[in-house]
C-alpha cells in the first residue's frame, strides 16, 4: 500500500491552551481530528455526506506521545499518514511539528469504517478508499 502524506497548517488559540499556556492534553486530539476531517472532507466524505451514506470514520484505539510543549500562538503543522488496513482495521499516524521541524507530538491510531444502520464496522469501501488514498 502506498503511503499517501497530507498535510494541515494550524495556529494554537487561546481555547486550545491550558492555564500553563502550553497545548491543552485534550487539545492535541481534537486539533488530529480536525486535520482528519480536512482529509476526508476534501475527498468526498462531508459531514452531511456520512450522515446521507450512514457510513463514517470511527476511531478505535489512539496512542498519544507527548514530546515537546507547543505553545500558545504557535503556529504547527499536522502531518497524517495512513500506514495500513487489515480487513476492517485501518492504521494511522500523525505527528505535530514545530515551525522548525521539531517533533512535538507523535500519535497512533486504530480506526475503521462504521455503518450507522448495522452498528458495526464494516470493509472499507471504494469511497472510503479513496477519501483516504489507499
Amino acid at each position: 500500500m502506498s503511503q499517501s502524506k497530507f498535510e494541515y497548517k494550524i495556529k494554537i488559540r487561546e481555547h486550545d491552551v491550558d492555564s500553563y499556556g502550553h497545548l491543552n492534553n485534550a487539545s492535541y486530539l481534537m486539533l488530529f481530528e480536525e486535520a482528519r476531517w480536512e482529509i476526508v472532507n476534501d475527498k468526498g466524505f462531508s459531514f452531511a455526506e456520512i450522515h446521507n451514506k450512514k457510513q463514517g470514520p470511527v476511531v478505535l484505539e489512539v496512542n498519544l506521545k507527548f514530546i515537546k510543549e507547543i505553545l500558545l500562538r504557535e503556529d504547527i503543522t499536522i502531518i497524517t499518514k495512513v500506514t495500513g488496513y487489515k480487513g476492517k482495521i485501518g492504521f494511522m499516524n500523525q505527528q505535530m511539528l514545530k515551525v522548525d521541524g521539531t517533533l512535538a507530538c507523535d500519535a497512533q491510531f486504530t480506526f475503521g469504517l462504521f455503518d450507522m444502520n448495522l452498528r458495526k464496522l464494516i470493509e472499507p469501501t471504494d469511497e472510503w478508499r479513496k477519501a483516504l488514498m489507499i
